[in-house]
């Protein structure tokens, strides 16, 4: 039972904070010099955005965490705020400003978690008189595999690409065959069949069976990123033979298809797709550069908006720090194609944005409270002082 007791007291202690401060600092130094061989991203995910960083044996049988994650430890700050907040400090007007400036860091380290983990940072490219309702995830691929059998409308059914790094046999519901990860690389490099010695190829149906795939270390710089690939067995959920062993690639930008059972399906390693209930439709792309050089001086969207949901239809200009904000989403001019042909907007969906603001306030104000609470205080001691 003392132990028991003594939990309250040890979540709230200087100490741990201490702790969590000191290890957050190993972590960011540690995470800084792995940068120089991993790159930001692999770095990034490894380090920061997990519960803890693992060692991996050289023979890859054996994985053990060494040290906790930027989660664990951002976690484990929140939890001793709150406990500091509940515990150690009174509730007492003379404290007030100390107990603001509490709540604020509370705020600020609870819309960071919520960020970390929740946010969506995805890209929707748009040709000039286009229009989507749909952004890609830059980081983040999936399978898509698609019913084509109906001309109108098209039945998809996407499995993650994490799923894939998994291996074993993927179903759904949706689909009336199962498909068998017979080899998976988090990043490859494909080559023609006979090219570079290359004589072995890496499936027996479609475009595999005209081009070798070989594994790649994880891509580090900034410039570059891991390009999956997957060989997959599809086999008919009913029995019979299979459709043979298929190659999904991100370096394929054609889906490949085939037929089952009397319906057409097409099969396509892809960005990850978020769908969205409103379209945008791209009026008018305008790209400005600095006369005598191609370096960008302004760049602007003018799009429609349409939400049948909503009942909301406008025209919306976006460009430099004038982003657009449509129910949760928020977009921002980032880039365009290469021939100036149409934009591309970073889409950004992150339900703690508001955090930082919030958070800032509270701590200004406990901060404006607490000097000059102790300002009126040293005040009537400095008039006590020099009274007669």
């Amino acid at each position: 039972m003392s132990a028991l007791r003594r939990i309250p007291d040890i979540l709230s202690s200087l100490r741990l904070t201490l702790l969590c401060l000191a290890a957050a600092f190993v972590l960011v130094f540690a995470g800084t010099l792995a940068q120089v061989r991993f790159g930001l991203y692999l770095v990034q995910e490894e380090y920061f955005q997990s519960w803890f960083v693992w060692w991996m044996a050289p023979s890859g049988n054996l994985r053990l965490p060494v040290f906790p994650g930027g989660h664990l430890i951002g976690a484990v700050l929140l939890v001793n705020l709150v406990a500091s907040f509940i515990v150690r400090f009174g509730w007492k007007w003379k404290k007030l400003g100390i107990l603001l400036i509490h709540v604020g860091l509370i705020i600020m380290l609870a819309g960071g978690l919520a960020t970390d983990l929740f946010s969506v940072h995805s890209y929707m490219r748009i040709k000039e008189g286009g229009t989507s309702n749909y952004s890609e995830d830059g980081m983040r691929m999936e399978l898509a595999v698609i019913d084509l059998t109906d001309a109108e409308t098209e039945q998809v059914t996407a499995v993650p690409g994490e799923r894939l790094a998994d291996g074993g046999t993927i179903t759904h519901e949706s689909l009336p065959f199962r498909m068998e990860v017979r080899g998976f690389y988090q990043n490859s490099k494909l080559q023609m069949i006979g090219q570079g010695g290359t004589s072995v190829p890496a499936a027996t149906r479609g475009t595999g069976a005209r081009v070798a795939v070989t594994a790649k270390p994880r891509a580090t710089r900034m410039d570059e990123r891991d390009s999956m690939s997957a060989v997959l067995e599809i086999i008919p959920a009913k029995g019979g033979e299979p459709l043979g062993t298929w190659l999904v690639s991100d370096s394929l930008a054609a889906a490949q298809t085939f037929e089952h059972d009397g319906r057409k399906w097409s099969i396509q390693l892809r960005p990850a797709r978020y769908y969205k209930p409103y379209s945008l439709t791209l009026l008018d792309f305008t790209h400005e550069t600095y006369p005598g050089t191609q370096i960008p001086k302004n760049f602007s969207s003018k799009v429609n908006l349409v939400d049948p949901g909503a009942k909301d239809s406008r025209q919306v200009l976006i460009y430099m720090n004038h982003p657009l904000r449509h129910q949760g989403d928020t977009y921002y001019q980032s880039g365009f194609e290469p021939d100036n042909s149409g934009t591309v907007l970073q889409v950004v969906r992150n339900p703690g944005y508001q955090a930082p603001y919030v958070a800032c306030a509270i701590v200004s104000i406990g901060l404006i409270y607490q000097f000059i609470f102790h300002l009126a205080g040293f005040s009537r001691r400095q008039k006590t002082a020099t009274a007669p």
